[in-house]
């Protein structure tokens, strides 16, 4: 099995990956049981002294202005976990909170929060025994971190709360830790507080995210052009020269994928034949422009998520010179936004997508296709209703691409009164993708079907292969009126999978 080796630096979004997807066992670096210890020497300094520091012998939040006894640190500690675990709703998923998980591990062992060493060792034990707090929906405001789900996983590590065993029961959670031989962390001066003060849930989806989104947006571009095939459009306008003078590169990589897919079609060019067109329409045309603006908004969010990937956010933290500092590191604006900017551009990609699969369908804009690519219309209705199921989808997307992060409401008194809602747009953004890749399994379905229609005319050696491969998973070519339903599904399985990309890889190269 993979092992994740957990230093003071950071970690890479493909570490973020195996650990919350594959199970990947973690290691602490010596250099990060050494920063640990470093600071903890540090906080004790400092909780010994008479003058308060927040985090360390103060209240929290609002209550920040009352001096704790040391007597009643410990407690401190404990209540806070317990009264910050308040989250409700339908359980979070079980990689999502692996990664929220690994995520504090990472601030942890940066040697800037003042956790002991022992505290760090017995989150990465809990990640590798396969056991995962139950974190709920809604206790997010993504500002002083993702408090309440970070809140849930501290109560595991105290032995307290709900969480799944590796089998995937529910359980209390000391009965599995007990099972898997982990003693359960008993919290000292700050560790509570640093445990849940980070942007890791946010974090944590936006890197799956990314990786989804990156698959996806490959697959549309095989699936626009497939469609741009069955339409009997023109390949003309991928042209690297017409590309390269507006050189956006995720545009230009759109085009170059569209136009390795397209290579040796019979399919292409044309629109000069029986019913000349002049152009295609804007939803083949500039197919490149949109889903190269995605990319390149993907690039974005790329780097905002490597920029937080290698951060250390808590409050206070630990400076090298033995400074205990307050801060605003927290606040989950950067992530905020760019998980708000993803679903924006997923549901551009989605609408334009469900324009080309409607163009399809039309016998008055599919160049001689038959309505609804029906076997034999008005008996049957062919994907009629498929690009009904599609535009609901459109529909949702677009609801979604509302931004979380445009909206603040206060709490805390006023204390924390400007938050980032970067854990609702995370959520939402979560729901995007997999409505967008329902999205491009259906046009995948309808341009396959559609190409198949076209007879007498053989479609790109890449196109053959993907109609194969669909056929062979189950997905089932044109004839008369079937149970739909299951079609959809092996599709959006094929197109979930990655078996897009997989299948075409072979013949065009490498996409970009």
């Amino acid at each position: 099995m993979h092992t994740v080796v957990v230093g003071t630096s950071g970690v890479t979004a493909s570490d973020v990956l195996a650990v919350a997807r594959d199970g990947a066992r973690i290691e602490l670096s010596d250099q990060a049981v050494a920063a640990l210890a470093a600071a903890r020497e540090i906080v004790e300094a400092l909780a010994a002294k008479p003058e308060p520091v927040y985090g360390v012998s103060t209240g929290f939040g609002a209550l920040a202005s009352r001096h704790i006894s040391p007597e009643l640190r410990a407690q401190l500690q404990r209540n806070i976990v317990r009264s910050h675990a308040a989250g409700m709703g339908p359980r979070v998923e079980r990689e999502v909170v692996r990664a929220l998980m690994f995520l504090r591990l990472k601030t942890v062992c940066s040697g800037h929060t003042g956790v002991r060493p022992e505290v760090a060792q017995t989150m990465a034990d809990i990640l590798n025994a396969g056991i995962t707090p139950v974190v709920h929906e809604y206790g997010s405001l993504g500002c002083s971190g993702d408090l309440a789900p970070l809140s849930h996983c501290a109560l595991t590590l105290m032995g307290e709360g709900d969480a799944e065993g590796p089998d995937g029961v529910v359980r209390p959670a000391g009965e599995l830790l007990a099972e898997a031989g982990i003693t359960p962390v008993e919290l000292r001066e700050k560790e509570g507080l640093a445990l849940l003060n980070g942007t890791d849930g946010m974090l944590g989806m936006l890197v799956m995210a990314l990786a989804d989104l990156e698959t996806l947006y490959k697959s549309a571009d095989v699936t626009a052009a497939l469609s741009l095939e069955a339409l009997l459009g023109t390949d003309k306008v991928l042209a690297p020269e017409l590309h390269a003078i507006r050189p956006h590169p995720g545009q230009g990589a759109s085009a170059a994928n569209m136009l390795a897919v397209l290579k040796g079609s019979e399919l292409t060019g044309h629109h000069q034949d029986d019913a000349p067109r002049v152009q295609d329409a804007y939803s083949v045309r500039c197919a490149p422009q949109v889903a190269g603006a995605g990319r390149d908004t993907l690039a974005h969010a790329r780097t905002v998520a490597e920029r937080e990937l290698a951060s250390a956010v808590d409050n206070p933290v630990v400076l090298p010179d033995g400074r205990v500092e307050s801060n605003g590191n927290f606040h989950g604006a950067p992530v905020a936004y760019v998980l708000d900017f993803l679903a924006i551009a997923a549901a551009d990609l989605g609408s334009i997508a469900e324009r080309r699969t409607d163009r399809l369908l039309d016998k008055n804009r599919s160049h001689g296709l038959p309505p609804f690519l029906a076997d034999d219309a008005g008996v049957d209705s062919g994907l009629m209703i498929a690009q009904y199921t599609q535009a609901a989808l459109v529909s949702e997307m677009k609801r979604l691409a509302v931004p979380a992060s445009a909206d603040s409401i206060p709490s805390s008194a006023m204390q924390e009164d400007h938050v980032s809602m970067g854990w609702s747009a995370a959520r939402k953004l979560r729901t995007a993708v997999d409505n967008l890749t329902r999205i491009v399994a259906i046009e995948l379905y309808a341009a396959t079907r559609a190409i198949e229609l076209r007879e007498g005319l053989n479609p790109a050696p890449a196109s053959r292969a993907v109609i194969d491969a669909v056929r062979a998973a189950g997905v089932q070519g044109p004839g008369p009126d079937r149970f739909l339903a299951p079609d959809l599904e092996a599709a959006d399985a094929f197109v979930r999978a990655g078996r897009v990309v997989a299948t075409v890889e072979p013949v065009t190269g490498p996409l970009a």
